[in-house]
């Protein structure tokens, strides 16, 4: 078994990956302030919850948006089982075409991300990675990255307007259904948030088939996707936990 750390600028997913098989997926807050020997403990407290052996992990690998985290968790799983995981950045080979104008600055997520989606889905692909930013990757029918979009995440959206909006509270997006029209104030934030979140994919999705003159594979991924995906008209494959298997797959290219 290998594990397999995506790690965002909000939460950390961390795979058991075995084969192919998931073995466990659970979701951490990335905290710059834990060391090491932190975050070897919440791994084995993970470990032990899963009925997992240190022994039976045989390596693992590591991509990370946190340059503090990038190093630290590598750390952690050494303490934890003496392994040196591999590390998604110089050195790894992808396999990927990148055609943006500095290649070497395309994000560890990000190619992850193109990674698994090129494996699974039919070209060209637009993958949509929802977390503290929302970005957009698009590969053409040749499956060459040609780039993407950033755009302000769903909840960095909604926290920055409950902080700068006197009357605005916080809201939870999970606590019910949003519907076009809100007749209160949460439920308006609500709608604004979900729908409008919704409205903005399905419109950029139609710009990047409109760009390429061609119909995509659409990839819906990240943590608060299962929130936004069932307010998009279009179709889009939900892929939660994605960056998990482009990571296996990273792993084994770069095996020895």
């Amino acid at each position: 078994m290998i594990l397999a750390i995506d790690v965002g600028n909000t939460n950390i997913v961390l795979g058991g990956v075995d084969k192919g098989k998931d073995i466990f997926s659970v979701r951490l807050a990335s905290d710059r302030n834990k060391t090491a020997d932190q975050y070897a403990l919440d791994i084995q407290g993970i470990l032990n919850m899963y009925h997992v052996e240190v022994s039976d992990i045989e390596g693992g690998i590591i991509s990370s948006v946190v340059p503090y985290l990038q190093s630290v968790i590598p750390q952690a799983v050494r303490i934890l089982t003496g392994i040196d995981i591999m590390v998604v950045g110089p050195g790894i080979k992808t396999g990927l075409d990148i055609r943006t104008d500095n290649p070497a600055a395309v994000g560890s997520d990000l190619i992850v991300g193109a990674i698994a989606a090129k494996a699974k889905y039919k070209l060209p692909i637009a993958i949509v990675d929802m977390g503290t930013a929302t970005t957009v990757s698009v590969m053409d029918e040749n499956g060459a990255y040609l780039g993407g979009m950033i755009i302000p995440g769903l909840w960095t959206s909604v926290n920055a307007l409950s902080s700068l909006a006197a009357q605005l509270p916080n809201i939870d997006l999970a606590a019910g259904n949003a519907k076009v029209l809100g007749t209160n104030t949460v439920d308006c934030m609500r709608s604004g948030s979900l729908i409008g979140c919704a409205a903005m994919l399905d419109g950029i999705i139609d710009r990047v088939e409109e760009e390429l003159g061609m119909s995509v594979s659409a990839v819906l991924t990240g943590g608060v996707s299962p929130l936004v995906a069932p307010y998009c008209k279009r179709s889009f494959y939900l892929e939660p936990d994605i960056l998990i298997r482009g990571l296996e797959l990273l792993y084994e290219r770069n095996r020895k």
